[in-house]
């Protein structure tokens, strides 16, 4: 009688693989729909991350401030580490894991007011907002 175990473990070495590769990819490109959210997405799709906010809830209990990853074998859960950094696609800002929470950078007005006005200064000024505001590193206000 011939028996099949090894088409069986090839079979569960390759899942193993595949979910680490599924992890790997979401931790690489770091990109999250949204968050902090306490309630898991009704319709997840795979390969769709979040970030769980202090007391999430259903099946997300126990896993706060965690990215969560849906796969095809269900939710995944990634404990953040500090200084880690992810971009949230519902505004395009740059979180970063700091202190045990995630933080969006610091909001900085264009300039403005003055009694001696300097039109090159505060254009070069502003310039320098949108660009650091487009990397992610600042939130124009």
């Amino acid at each position: 009688m011939r028996y099949r175990y090894l088409p069986l473990r090839r079979r569960k070495k390759e899942v193993t693989h595949n979910e680490a590769l599924t992890l790997l990819d979401a931790l690489v490109h770091a990109v999250v729909e949204a968050g902090p959210i306490a309630v898991p997405p009704a319709t997840p799709v795979e390969g769709q991350c979040w970030i769980a906010d202090a007391a999430p809830t259903g099946a997300w209990a126990g896993q706060a401030h965690s990215i969560t990853l849906w796969t095809s074998g269900g939710w995944r859960f990634v404990a953040p580490r500090e200084g880690m950094q992810v971009m949230r696609l519902t505004d395009n800002v740059r979180l970063r894991h700091s202190g045990g929470i995630w933080v969006a950078p610091a909001t900085i007005d264009t300039p403005d007011g003055g009694s001696t006005i300097d039109s090159e200064a505060r254009s070069a000024i502003s310039t320098l907002i949108l660009h650091l505001a487009a990397q992610g590193l600042l939130i124009s206000g």
